[in-house]
Formats: C-alpha cells, structure tokens, sequence
C-alpha cells in the first residue's frame, strides 16, 4: 500500500488520512471539505467542533466523518472505528484473514503464506519452509511441507518427535550356547 499522505505536493489541502489502496481528504475545524478536495471556511463548523469537519445542510450542521469504516460517537463531533472483521460482514478470500485497521479493514495471508502476483492478481501461495530451509527438523529427519507450515519425520533407523531424531539401538540377541546331552 502506497502512503499518498506522504507524498510530496501533498494530496490534501489540510489532512490526510491514508486508507488500504487509497486515501481521504479532510479538513481541520472550522472548514468544510468542498467538491473539488479544498477546504472552504465554515464559521458553522467552527462552532460545531467536529473532529474531521462537517456538512451544512438546509441550515442544519453534521459532523461527519471521511470513511465509511467510522462512524459519529455518542458527542456526535468524533469518530469512532467500526470493527468490520467483528460484525462477520467482511469475507477475505481462501487463505487470507480479516484483521481491523482505523476506519477500514485489510485481508492479511495467514501465517506461513506469503502475498504473490499469481496469473494476473494477488494471492496468498504457501510458503515451502522445507525448500527454503526455514524449519527445525534435525538433521536426521526429512522435512515435509504442509499448506501453511511443515512436518518433520525421523529418518529410517531413527525415533522420536521429527525435530530430536535419536538413534535406535540395535540389540542383539546371542543365541543360546550348544546343547549337552
């Protein structure tokens, strides 16, 4: 994700505020984010006080807020986050989780996947922690990817968890010595 906030000339005559893929404009109190993106003074909004500007409408003042991922507290001059990965609305694509971000929400690989450019878009292709030698299988074990993590499998002749191979001792059992009649 590209900050365009940080972008010189900045994109926004006031504030900035940089979103997943994009950014929003907004102003300071007392100005009144216009049509085009600059900020006209607002004597109305000066007074209201709000957090992220407002919207006059018919005489009437509203605070408002500049993403659809906030909303108006209980004041009704500041924003508060709505937790989109909380309410179940949002569904993240195979192999991604929701996680909440201020004012938005972002799809993040789950853990042992990495975000690729697959046959013309983004996804999330399991990472083989064997092949890259990013695991803990000991060295008399084979490694085995699995979606998302790996495996370890002592080796032929050796026991126990895959990561601590010991050797099996080899008992050998003496016959019995020759009979006597």
């Amino acid at each position: 994700d590209l900050n365009e906030c940080g972008l010189k000339p900045r994109p926004c005559k006031h504030r900035c505020m940089n979103t997943y893929g994009s950014y929003k404009c907004y102003c300071l109190n007392g100005y009144m984010l216009m049509p085009d993106g600059t900020c006209s003074n607002a004597l109305s909004c000066l007074m209201a006080n709000c957090q992220y500007g407002c919207d006059v409408l018919k005489g009437e003042v509203r605070c408002r807020c500049p993403s659809p991922g906030l909303q108006l507290g209980p004041d009704g001059r500041t924003c508060v986050d709505i937790d989109e990965c909380a309410t179940g609305r949002v569904l993240c694509p195979r192999f991604r989780h929701c996680v909440n971000t201020f004012g938005s929400y972002i799809c993040r690989c789950h853990k042992g996947f990495d975000l690729m450019y697959i046959g013309g878009k983004y996804q999330c292709h399991d990472i083989d922690e064997c092949s890259i030698g990013h695991h803990q299988c000991g060295s008399f074990s084979h490694c085995y990817n699995t979606p998302g993590s790996y495996k370890c499998k002592c080796k032929e002749g050796y026991r126990d968890n895959g990561t601590n191979c010991i050797l099996i001792p080899i008992v050998l059992i003496e016959p019995p010595g020759p009979y006597h009649i």
